[in-house]
């Protein structure tokens, strides 16, 4: 049996809401981490203090997925809600696409790879009308439709509500079928994987928890390249971004060079950003202590 396949007992006493609210936090605290907002670097729209006026906002929607008479897809609705009551606009979205159903898995089943399997499979077409209602609450990275909207513009999100009530799609099927292009697709598909590795470095490591975590998402984008960077550019930007943190990784080049080389050119690994929050919140209900 595999490590992630056993459920384990939390540290703590905090709720997993509370853990899940607390991994947001640690994730934008981590420090350097190029291309994305922590704590020496702001975005011109986005700032340090929306991320983290972003992560208290969601606790509510994360409460409510601990909630077995709460649908999946409601519970991350509201998360985003709460996030964007802040003035900074979409802070953590697909962060919380991940930790939502992690949240599911903790409360009510085991939050192993199985368990996440699990809670993605009981999804309903009410979760992805949800899902898409979020989508009035802040701005979303898109570029194309899902392989099973192929023919919508989900970022009108009446229409993609009706594509997905007339075609009957549930939220897990809908991301699992863009599992090819998404790394937050890839995910729901087979049982976070990234995810859970990234809670065992988080775990293996030694350090603050904070250093820790930036390491790791250093990591992170140098094994694979960040799917919003190919979104918001293109997938030879994306694979040019995984490239430059090996560089940094094997000690061929500077954070600072990477940094300043991913602010001239506006990449934001934000998709590394959000795998790194799922796995801070495995790693904190598996025993990382702040």
């Amino acid at each position: 049996m595999s490590p992630d396949s056993r459920a384990e007992p939390s540290a703590t006493e905090r709720t997993p809401a509370q853990a899940a609210m607390l991994a947001l936090l640690l994730e934008v605290a981590a420090t350097p981490t190029p291309g994305n907002v922590d704590r020496a670097h702001d975005h011109s729209d986005l700032r340090f203090e929306h991320f983290l006026a972003g992560a208290v906002g969601a606790l509510d929607g994360l409460s409510m997925a601990a909630r077995p008479d709460v649908g999946l897809g409601r519970a991350f609705e509201r998360a985003v809600a709460g996030m964007a009551t802040q003035r900074g606009g979409n802070t953590q979205f697909g962060g919380l696409l991940v930790l939502v159903p992690l949240v599911r898995a903790q409360a009510h089943g085991a939050l192993t790879r199985d368990g996440a399997r699990a809670v993605v499979d009981r999804t309903t077409v009410a979760d992805s009308v949800a899902f898409f209602e979020a989508f009035d609450h802040v701005d979303v990275a898109v570029d194309e439709p899902p392989p099973a909207l192929a023919d919508c513009d989900v970022r009108d999100a009446d229409a993609a509500i009706q594509a997905v009530r007339e075609r009957e799609i549930d939220l897990g099927a809908l991301l699992v079928a863009d599992a090819a292009r998404n790394a937050i697709g890839r995910e729901y598909a087979d049982g976070f994987e990234r995810t859970f590795a990234i809670a065992r470095r988080l775990r293996a490591g030694e350090g603050p928890v904070l250093d820790r975590a930036a390491a790791v998402w250093l990591d992170t984008l140098a094994d694979q390249p960040d799917t919003l960077i190919a979104i918001q550019h293109d997938a030879e930007t994306a694979q040019w971004a995984s490239e430059r943190a090996q560089a940094v990784r094997e000690g061929k080049a500077s954070l600072d060079a990477i940094t300043a080389s991913f602010q001239e050119r506006s990449i934001n690994p934000g998709t590394t950003a959000d795998l790194l929050a799922g796995g801070l919140f495995v790693a904190l209900q598996r025993g990382l202590t702040v």
